[in-house]
């Protein structure tokens, strides 16, 4: 008898379930990883559960081992935290991290999984996709010793973002929020906080990640002048209205993409992927990023937890999903 798993499905918007897969024995230059955790990526997992991905983005949004097609029936997510159960000596036993939906089991090539350090406990290493974007984001923005910086948008990138930054010498960070409870997240990961409309403007250099209009507005108010704006945020399908005129020219501001799915151009030559997502791994040592895991639940509970993740009926920020005797 085939060894099975059981995997989270999107089954049409809206709506998830859980379906038992058969899996094949690893072959030569594979391992077999039992799933331990796995994290959910609330902004984009949530484009992708309400079926919002745009047409002309299906591509470019695929998963590494999505399984289907936007908008469903889909298997989707890549944040996944296991044990290897069968493959090489070097990594049998070991504890990696895959760019694998929420599944129990699977059957990856030996390249696809990075090992999770010593120093990084398996349940926060589900962060790793997500610090790797905050490295990202960091090596596009470029930031001086001395900079003003602020932070638009208190989610899971935002605050990975003010995480790294916090360590930067010499910046003055600033953690920016409509909802007042970020502070208690900021305060943990040593970072100033504030409400939109107290914010500190004249900022150098300011990283927005609130998936709003009105946070990109208020990110252009904040610059100094020949100041920029990292923009993080992932609109999906919804179109979105800037006040490109009033001083936008003659500040000299600029707006600047950042996108995880190329490594930055101004990181070192030759940096990888592997490299980058080895070094976010490297950083999640520091105990300060288990302020960014919010709630938790089991498996088998996700079919009725992702719809309330989706909603904001359930807040916070990353989702960790526990996998329990699978």
């Amino acid at each position: 008898m085939k060894p099975t798993a059981n995997a989270f499905w999107l089954r049409s918007p809206g709506h998830g379930e859980i379906r038992e897969e058969a899996l094949a024995a690893p072959a030569d230059g594979e391992v077999l990883v039992r799933a331990l955790y796995s994290g959910v990526s609330r902004g984009t997992e949530t484009l992708v559960f309400h079926g919002r991905v745009p047409e002309n983005q299906r591509a470019t949004m695929r998963a590494p081992f999505q399984e289907g097609d936007f908008p469903a029936p889909v298997k989707y997510g890549y944040l996944s935290v296991g044990r290897v159960e069968e493959g090489p000596d070097a990594l049998v036993g070991r504890t990696v991290f895959c760019l694998y939906p929420h599944q129990s089991r699977y059957v990856v090539p030996v390249s696809a999984v990075t090992v999770v350090p010593e120093t990084v406990p398996a349940a926060r290493a589900v962060l790793a996709g997500t610090v790797e974007t905050a490295v990202n984001a960091l090596w596009d923005a470029t930031p001086l010793i001395g900079d003003r910086i602020a932070v638009v948008g208190g989610g899971m990138v935002g605050c990975s973002v003010a995480a790294l930054l916090a360590r930067y010498p010499g910046v003055r960070v600033q953690l920016v929020d409509a909802d007042p409870a970020r502070a208690d997240i900021a305060r943990a990961l040593g970072v100033d906080f504030a409400l939109p409309d107290e914010a500190l403007g004249e900022c150098d250099l300011v990283v927005h990640a609130s998936a709003s209009e009105q946070g990109l507005v208020r990110s252009l108010e904040l610059l100094a002048a020949e100041g920029t704006v990292i923009e993080l945020s992932w609109y999906g399908d919804r179109r979105i209205a800037l006040p490109l005129g009033e001083a936008f020219h003659s500040r000299r501001l600029t707006i600047r993409s950042s996108q995880v799915g190329t490594v930055s151009p101004a990181a070192r030559v030759g940096r990888t992927y592997a490299d980058r997502l080895a070094l976010a791994l490297e950083l999640l040592a520091d105990a300060r990023f288990d302020a960014l895991v919010t709630g938790e639940c089991a498996f088998e509970e996700l079919p009725e937890v992702m719809p309330k993740l989706a909603s904001g009926e359930l807040p916070g920020m990353c989702h960790r999903v526990r996998y329990d005797a699978q």
